[in-house]
């Protein structure tokens, strides 16, 4: 239940900044081209309103830049909005529309300020995700095992070998662009055509990539006894910590200690280890140690270890790469981190854009999820560089959704305010409302769809 909790108060707060800076892009443009904005609400208010709050103007004076807004929040969670005078939109004012067009709506201003004004939104999600990720690297930098350091390689999941790789591959080129950062490799990888590895420090392999393995490997990590999520850092065995009264302390292992085999079968890697383990629950096994000595080498020692019923030995197991090989780091300055912010941003938009096209198959389509979805890629315990990660992703997805060229989306909009702008005519206002009826039909439809999957899912 902590858990639960802890991952939807994540969800909201992220959606909550989210949804102000979209929505503030679209008031913020709008203010600047002398546009009324009437209300600015986070969250949906059909009925009535949870808060809302209209600042007082004195009598005789003139709106000022924010005192002619109501601001709110409502009570549905499902995005947010402002209400942009004399604009055709979700509040369906038709009222507003039948009346004669005033200086400060919407529809009186040219049409290339009427297309800022609706692409703001948009801008203002992506620019958040540039100032996260950069606020990212300036605090924490970037550390890395780059891939041709790693000697011993990469240990990959039985579905990964089933397309060809092997334990000790190391990642080299995705469709020819050389693989280096870990953090980016992995999308790279399932999105390329072809992969190339180098095998036994002397092959080059390139192994073809089928388009829809990102959801073969969604179907493996489900599974119980799924170790790899596609690829991880090939280990050694070293001991971190002992477990006072456990087999192992018992055994005489010391922190330090590496586990280079088990009952004669060699451990050169975490996984191995693993697998050796399993099947020996209540039973005594014989490990082989290397222990470090004062001179520099290693002392090699057999020892005897009861293990626990769950085949466990009571010691912590160092899982950081950069414990075994060279690590590079980056430092970033508060101006250096811009570019990087922005590099990270465009590759995290181009693949996001790159892995919808995946949306329109089958499998795709059973991919789909909606507020349970989103909240699982929040970690289980609060870590705010994890958030601000999770919730810059969030950002950049929100910004390609939203320009998407489907009525009731800022690229419905922009896609009719394009046509005026080349056409020199604008599609008429029964049709934008017909547009945006069938857009938002289309939406709903879409979000019932997708939070179905999540309980469907929920109780398979």
């Amino acid at each position: 239940m902590d858990t639960f909790l802890i991952k939807a108060a994540q969800l909201i707060l992220a959606f909550v900044i989210l949804v102000i800076i979209h929505e503030f892009g679209h008031f913020l443009f709008a203010r600047i081209f002398g546009v009324k904005v009437e209300k600015f609400y986070i969250f949906f208010n059909p009925w009535f309103s949870l808060f809302k709050w209209k600042p007082k103007r004195k009598e005789g004076t003139k709106p000022g830049f924010w005192n002619d807004t109501e601001y709110g929040i409502g009570w549905l969670p499902l995005g947010g909005y402002c209400k942009i005078s004399g604009m055709i939109d979700e509040s369906m004012d038709r009222e507003q529309m039948a009346a004669p067009p005033k200086p400060d709506e919407f529809r009186s201003k040219p049409a290339w300020q009427r297309l800022l004004i609706m692409i703001a939104g948009v801008l203002f999600n992506f620019l958040l995700a540039i100032l996260i990720y950069a606020g990212i690297v300036y605090a924490t930098g970037e550390k890395y095992v780059p891939f041709d350091k790693a000697t011993l390689g990469m240990s990959y999941s039985d579905e990964a070998k089933k397309l060809g790789f092997r334990d000790g591959d190391i990642p080299l080129e995705a469709d020819g662009k050389v693989l280096d950062r870990p953090a980016d490799t992995r999308i790279q990888m399932l999105q390329a055509n072809s992969v190339t590895v180098l095998r036994n420090g002397r092959d080059t392999i390139t192994i073809p990539m089928p388009s829809d393995f990102i959801f073969t490997l969604e179907e493996e990590a489900k599974k119980a006894d799924t170790k790899v999520n596609f690829m991880a850092y090939r280990l050694p065995v070293r001991i971190t910590q002992v477990a006072p009264g456990e087999g192992a302390a018992k055994a005489g292992i010391k922190k330090g200690d590496h586990i280079i085999a088990i009952d004669s079968v060699a451990t050169p890697d975490l996984l191995t280890f693993f697998d050796a383990l399993e099947g020996h629950a209540d039973k005594t096994v014989s490990m082989t140690i290397a222990r470090p000595n004062p001179a520099g080498a290693s002392d090699t020692l057999s020892v005897l270890v009861p293990l626990s019923g769950a085949s466990k030995m009571g010691v912590g197991l160092e899982t950081d790469p950069s414990a075994f090989f060279d690590s590079k780091e980056i430092r970033y300055g508060l101006f250096a981190s811009v570019p990087r912010g922005v590099e990270m941003g465009v590759e995290r938009l181009s693949s996001y854009a790159q892995s919808m096209k995946l949306v329109f198959t089958k499998e795709g389509a059973k991919s789909l999820g909606g507020f349970g979805t989103l909240g699982s890629i929040f970690p289980e315990s609060w870590d705010w560089i994890a958030f601000w990660n999770v919730a810059a992703f969030l950002s950049v997805a929100l910004a390609f959704m939203n320009i998407l060229p489907i009525p009731a989306l800022d690229g419905g909009h922009v896609l009719f305010l394009l046509y005026e702008v080349i056409t020199r005519r604008k599609p008429s206002e029964k049709f934008m409302e017909w547009a945006q009826m069938v857009g938002m039909g289309l939406l709903i439809l879409l979000l019932i769809y997708a939070n179905g999957m999540d309980i469907v899912r929920l109780f398979k």
